[in-house]
């Protein structure tokens, strides 16, 4: 049967920000396809069997027939996990802070799909605005509920799943060297914290490395600073926040890491062009 005969079907999708504990766990496997991409903060999830930390740019895939289970707790701590003789769990420490992307679909194209290569159940991916984008227009179209629109997010969800398949068969073909290694260890610090008082001794402390030399190498493999970076993350995250919480502005301000309402506002105007208020209105 010729691909573009096959069908597909998003069932749900949406995106998730928690800031009070949150458990979802089922006895039974899923019915159908699960991807969840976690964009801030930590989680834990069922991944091959055990409870493992979910951090920023970890995609969960899942096929129907697949236990699934999600925990978000006070911010869990990667050196933290142990286990009983029963089951594994987590110590916790600051403050709940958890956001992500998530959908359902099936259908015999997202079958094909899945067949065509392995797919791991949890990988890394960057987190550029290009796959961000996909999802939120899918959520954008799933909203509408037209006929012309289900066609809409039959191609959407196609290029999200040829975009994941890029990125596994990237990690697969060109595994990091050294230095990439720490310049990525670092990235994932910046959008771990990047909502606090994040500074350059702190990034250069977590993988070990003076100022200088860290900053040299984060400039040198992803052509942008630490800190240009860590203001990227800040604003995508308060741009997800202005579209999918109830929080006031000001709120929304003050739990992305900025001191004051004012500052913020002159960030996200000069970083997208448009005032945080407008793009609210604008989006919905």
């Amino acid at each position: 049967m010729s691909e573009n005969l096959l069908t597909s079907e998003i069932l749900s999708a949406g995106y998730s920000y928690h800031n009070k504990k949150f458990h979802y766990g089922r006895d039974e496997s899923l019915k159908y396809y699960l991807f969840r991409l976690q964009t801030e903060g930590l989680s834990s999830a069922l991944v091959e069997g055990k409870m493992s930390l979910i951090e920023s740019g970890d995609l969960l895939l899942y096929q129907p027939g697949q236990a699934y289970e999600l925990l978000i707790e006070a911010n869990l701590k990667a050196d933290k996990i142990i286990s009983s003789s029963k089951q594994p769990y987590l110590l916790y420490g600051e403050a709940i802070s958890s956001g992500d992307y998530y959908l359902f679909c099936t259908g015999e194209w997202v079958d094909d799909w899945w067949r065509r290569s392995k797919k791991p159940t949890k990988v890394r991916i960057p987190l550029h605005e290009g796959i961000l984008t996909i999802w939120r227009q899918l959520n954008i179209e799933l909203a509408k509920h037209s006929q012309q629109n289900k066609e809409m997010l039959d191609y959407y969800l196609r290029i999200l799943c040829l975009h994941i398949d890029r990125h596994i068969m990237e990690q697969t073909a060109h595994p990091l060297e050294a230095n990439s290694y720490l310049a990525y260890r670092m990235k994932h610090f910046i959008e771990e914290h990047s909502t606090t008082a994040l500074t350059l001794e702190q990034v250069a402390r977590h993988v070990d490395l003076s100022v200088s030399r860290a900053v040299h190498l984060f400039k040198s493999v992803f052509d942008q600073s630490i800190m240009q970076h860590a203001i990227e993350v800040r604003l995508a995250i308060a741009k997800e926040r202005i579209l999918y919480s109830s929080f006031t502005l000001e709120q929304i301000a003050e739990s992305c890491g900025y001191a004051s309402y004012s500052y913020f506002h002159r960030m996200f105007r000069s970083h997208f062009g448009i005032s945080p208020k407008d793009y609210r209105l604008q989006e919905r």
